[in-house]
């Protein structure tokens, strides 16, 4: 669904009545975890059919109001982004190619039949929020703002048609270390019995019925020990697609590269395409392919794969040290990270923060 052509919006502000005070604002951020505090502001957009896009506001965090009848609740159009707004050597705010999380936001639209943001209003929605509650940074190692913008269908009414009714929002969390355990690697479940998208579904969307579908294997995966949980194929259970929220990289000893390719089931990460832009700078293979279960295993085993790591807005990059499922387990080399994945995130982090030169224009500062 197209959105409309509409002039450029302006965000009105509402004043916040009661922010959070300074001091209980420093002890939540203190040590945040990931995706459990929030800050004191959001902003929201509405469209409705025939109308377009209006009424862009910045103002206190507050719930929603839905009706019991509102498409997003009963027909789950729905679709979200992360991103982060990262603290730069010198002291300022910037985010990291905010404009392809705005070009994924409208592919994940078009697939779930919703109208599509301007991408500038997507950024400027995200700025917007990121600089009224810069003071919400924490200070701890690997720090962020995490920005969750989305969409849902407000509409009211039963019947399986797209809503003629959206609303779209953007959060934001203080954020610390993605994984609880904290580990230099983790550990991955193979799940058997469940997968996470198919051939024609919604795999490359960044849609709340994907991470919904893949609650189950990623409990099974957590009461078995491990981190998170890596998906198969559906047609033939045997080749590797993605974890439950992360892409993944296999690093070989001839010095080369594969990935998955994205063939409609995995969702297009921007931290997988800028890794592959920095691997291939410096000279390496980068190839997007198919690598199978028992590929993986057998390379494990032999030496011929030296590293395995994971990738996303979340977690960056994490290193893969040990892999489980019904078959047995293997470890990937000496089981934490390898020499390409530290370099690989080492690089990624440096232009993220400003500390290295950014070729591409990837980092937009905020003022």
């Amino acid at each position: 669904m197209a959105t409309l052509a509409e002039p450029r919006l302006a965000f009105s502000r509402v004043p916040h009545p009661a922010p959070v005070p300074a001091a209980a604002r420093a002890a939540a951020i203190a040590d945040p975890g990931f995706g459990k505090v929030f800050t004191d502001h959001m902003v929201t957009i509405e469209w409705h059919e025939g109308r377009g896009w209006h009424d862009a506001t910045l103002g206190p965090r507050a719930p929603l109001t839905l009706d019991p009848a509102a498409a997003v609740l009963h027909y789950a159009q729905e679709i979200f982004e992360g991103l982060k707004a990262y603290r730069l050597d010198d002291g300022a705010l910037a985010l990291f190619r905010p404009e392809q999380n705005a070009r994924r936001f409208n592919a994940s639209a078009r697939r779930l039949a919703m109208p599509e943001l301007p991408e500038e209003v997507f950024v400027e929605a995200v700025e917007v929020l990121a600089r009224a509650d810069r003071a919400w940074f924490p200070e701890v190692q690997g720090g962020s703002l995490y920005m969750r913008p989305f969409m849902i269908a407000d509409e009211p009414f039963l019947g399986v048609r797209p809503a003629k009714q959206y609303k779209f929002l953007v959060i934001c969390s203080p954020a610390g270390n993605y994984f609880k355990s904290g580990a230099p690697a983790v550990s991955i479940w193979v799940s058997s019995d469940y997968t996470r998208a198919a051939p024609g579904g919604t795999g490359a969307a960044k849609c709340g019925g994907n991470y919904a579908a893949s609650l189950v294997p990623q409990a099974e995966a957590i009461a078995r020990g491990h981190d998170q949980v890596v998906f198969l194929d559906a047609a033939e259970r045997r080749w590797i697609e993605e974890l439950g929220g992360m892409n993944l990289f296999f690093v070989f000893d001839d010095g080369s590269i594969v990935t998955p390719p994205l063939s409609g089931t995995i969702l297009p990460g921007i931290t997988r395409d800028s890794l592959i832009m920095l691997a291939r700078e410096e000279g390496l293979a980068v190839r997007e392919e198919r690598y199978s279960l028992d590929q993986w295993r057998a390379d494990a085993a032999s030496g011929k794969l030296l590293e395995t790591f994971a990738c996303g807005t979340a977690a960056v990059v994490t290193a893969v040290g040990r892999v489980a499922g019904r078959d047995g387990e293997f470890t990937i080399g000496g089981g934490g990270p390898g020499q390409l994945t530290s370099r690989l995130r080492e690089r990624l982090v440096a232009i993220q923060h400003g500390s290295a030169p950014d070729p591409h224009g990837w980092v937009k500062r905020l003022s």
